[in-house]
Parts: C-alpha cells; structure tokens; sequence
C-alpha cells in the first residue's frame, strides 16, 4: 500500500508518525491530509529504512529542494557528492538529481546511496541522452524508453519524479498560436515538444498516464507534475500555454489519487511580484488542493549572477500565497551549471523565503523562532544569536573577523542603541 491508501485505511503509518514529531503537530492531522491530497510524503518504498521522512503541503513547514547533478561539460561525481553534502549541511529537505552526463544512473545511485534525504529526478533526461548514444537524436527515443527509465529510476529507490505529462498537443498548438518571448524552457518539456512536433504525435507521459500510475503506485514513488510550459520571462507570465497546461496536470491530480498515488503540481517559473499570489490560488483551486512545488519564482530577468535573490523575493511571496514547496535558484542559474559555494548560496536563500513565508502562514514554531532571535539580540548573546541563526557557521565567522572592543557589534560600538537604552530604562536581561 502507498502512504495515500494507508492513510486512506485510517491508519498512522510510522512515516506519518515521524513526520508529526517533527513538524510538532498531531499524527491524526498528518493522517488526514495524506489521505485528502494535500500533503505528501515522498519516501519510495524500496528506501523506507533509510529514508528521512519529510512531509509537504498544507500546514507544514515550506520545505526546500537543493537540485545537483553532472552536464555534458562537468561529469564529476565527486563534485555531486560534494554538492550534496553541502545541500544537507545548509538542511536541504530534498534533493533532486538533475544529471545528463557520465554515466547517469551510476551517479544517481551514488547520491541515493550517500543521502538519506528524499531524492528526485528527471527520468526523461536519462531516456533523452540515452536516444541520443543508441540512435543518434533526441527525436529517435522510443515511448517505451521513457517508461523504462522510470521503472529503473523507482526501483533503484528513487523518492520523486518530474514527469511533464501536461505538455500536449493541445498546448504546444496554443503556444504557437500565442508566441512568446522566451518559447519554452523547460528541458524536460522541450525534449517532449521535439520528439511530438517530429511524430506527430501525443505526449508519451499523457496519452500513456495510466501505465505511469501503475509504475508509481507500485513503488509509492511521488509523481511531481512538471510544468513544462513554464514562463521563461516575466513578459510571457500567466499566458494561454501555462494554463493550458495547468488545467490538464489539475485532471491529471484527480486520476493519480484514484489511483492511490500520491502527487504535487510544479508551477512557474519567471512572474513578476502581482502576479504571484494569483498564481498560486489558480493552482490550488484547479488541482484541488495539492501540495505546489515552484521554482522561484523569479521576479525579474535582469539579474543575472544574483538570480538566488529573485527566487528567493519570488518564493516567499509564493509561499506566503500558499505554495508548499521551493526548489532553490543559485547565482548561476541562467549562466552555468552551480559549484558547491552555489550550492550553499542557494539553499540558504531558499530557507530565508521559506521561514519568512511561515510566520506569515502560521506554522508551529516559526513566529517564536524569531522571537529567541530578537531576545538574544536584546541580550547581545552572540553565540546564541549564531545558534539561532539559518547559517551558523556564517554568523560566527562574520562576529570574529569584525568584532568589536565591547560587547556590541563593530557597526555601533560604544554607540549600541540597546546598550544606552538599556541603561537609562533600567530594562535587564530578558528569557525566552
């Protein structure tokens, strides 16, 4: 049984039981919004004993997903593992393993093996390149292809999978009567566009949904609905071909859950700041409540080299909207593939949106988080404050190379605002 049909049953699965004392909230209430669709909980069946149950959606904490993996010019895997161990060590939630060069399911075995957070990936990448080596074109990959690089993927224990099944004919012809600036820039979907536009045929993942149910359900592997008609550019945002697509993957929701497969939806993409809260109730209205993954969003095209800021502005609008789940933009999205200093960079901008986005939503802890914060600030508690702090290490090392001769910090000195009023208040060392 899947973690939708046990909790369907009315049973606390241990992964539910784990993911409430995490969260800080009853197990029943994990229970009941497994079994509704709005939470899920992506751990495949073949990695339960290994796995770290991470839950997403409705009343969580917003989670964050590190992407890592080799190209076709850096196919190192010792950087992938250092990627990874990075991602865990800036708390990751997830991971998704993007490769599309060396030898690509060695690499995601490695990272499955070296990981115990939930891990993703992007099987028509594998099925892509693999075309490419056997026949020589994208174009010339077989249906069959695809649907067996799934199967390997989940059975070599893979948590989550990007599957662009709402890209269709349908809406590739409303993107062309449309036009856009940016076209498409998804890589998952525009493999799919090639490969239908030379056969003049339906997307595989769409026309074939129910075998990909079959392959899900029976490993518990958690469909991620791609959106491969995502905006490239804010001034594509909101266009005739993202919503084509978001109507379908809304349907598409609805069959995984009678099938008993859990599922999310991914959304854009580049929207500007209006147009992120609008965003975020369509999809939650049109796919009835399940958990949204989004990548940013970005605000603005022109920052190139700083695009982890634009996501991060992106995704705590979204977030606060009601988005559950942010997969990380770093300084080098748009110019090349990350290093490990990205790497860092991104999640740890990614978990600033997301923890900003939980005060606003409530979420158990997040509100008194900062208050501890503010308290050791008050009490100019340096060690507590880097404790407290989304990247310790950090705070402690900017203290030691600029502190000051007193117990302030070097911008004020003997000047610490808290310190004079302090001591003409007669205010004295407060407890959280």
């Amino acid at each position: 049984m899947t973690q939708l049909e046990i909790a369907r049953s009315g049973i606390i699965s241990p992964a539910m039981q784990r993911v409430a004392e995490s969260e800080g909230l009853d197990a029943e209430a994990i229970r009941q919004g497994i079994a509704s669709g709005s939470i899920i909980i992506p751990a495949n069946s073949v990695r339960l004993g290994s796995v770290t149950f991470c839950a997403i959606g409705k009343g969580l904490r917003t989670k964050v997903n590190a992407n890592i993996g080799t190209s076709s010019d850096c196919r190192s895997l010792e950087t992938e593992l250092e990627k990874l161990r990075v991602a865990e060590e800036s708390r990751a939630d997830t991971v998704m393993d993007l490769s599309t060069g060396g030898d690509i399911g060695a690499i995601r075995r490695a990272i499955i093996e070296a990981t115990t957070l939930p891990v993703g990936t992007v099987p028509i990448y594998q099925a892509a390149i693999e075309a490419i080596d056997r026949r020589g074109a994208i174009v010339a990959m077989a249906a069959d292809d695809i649907f067996d690089a799934i199967e390997e993927q989940a059975r070599d224990g893979v948590d989550f999978v990007t599957v662009h099944c709402g890209v269709t004919r349908a809406a590739v012809a409303r993107l062309k009567r449309q036009g856009r600036v940016v076209d498409v820039v998804s890589r998952g979907g525009a493999f799919l566009i090639a490969w239908m536009l030379h056969h003049d045929k339906e997307n595989p993942l769409f026309e074939q949904y129910d075998r990909l149910l079959e392959t899900a359900h029976r490993y518990d592997v958690t469909l991620s609905l791609g959106d491969g008609m995502r905006p490239g550019g804010v001034a594509d945002a909101t266009d005739r071909a993202q919503i084509e697509e978001l109507v379908t993957l809304g349907e598409l929701v609805e069959r995984a859950w009678a099938a008993g497969v859990q599922v999310m939806v991914e959304g854009p993409g580049h929207l500007p700041l209006d147009e992120i809260p609008a965003n975020v109730q369509l999809q939650k209205r049109l796919c009835k409540g399940a958990p949204f993954y989004v990548l940013g969003p970005l605000v603005t095209d022109v920052a190139a080299g700083y695009d982890h800021i634009t996501g991060a502005i992106g995704g705590a609008i979204a977030a606060s909207a009601g988005a559950d789940f942010l997969c990380y933009v770093t300084p080098s999205e748009h110019l090349s593939l990350p290093g490990v200093e990205d790497v860092r960079e991104g999640v740890i901008a990614s978990r600033i949106a997301a923890h900003a986005a939980d005060i606003v939503k409530g979420v158990k802890g997040a509100r008194e988080w900062d208050l501890k914060m503010s308290t050791a600030r008050k009490n100019l508690d340096w060690e507590e404050q880097a404790r407290l702090s989304l990247a310790p290490e950090r705070a402690r090392g900017v203290r030691r190379q600029r502190v000051s001769s007193g117990q302030a910090c070097s911008m004020c000195g003997e000047f610490c605002a808290m310190e004079l009023v302090s001591k003409h208040l007669g205010t004295k060392v407060v407890r959280c």
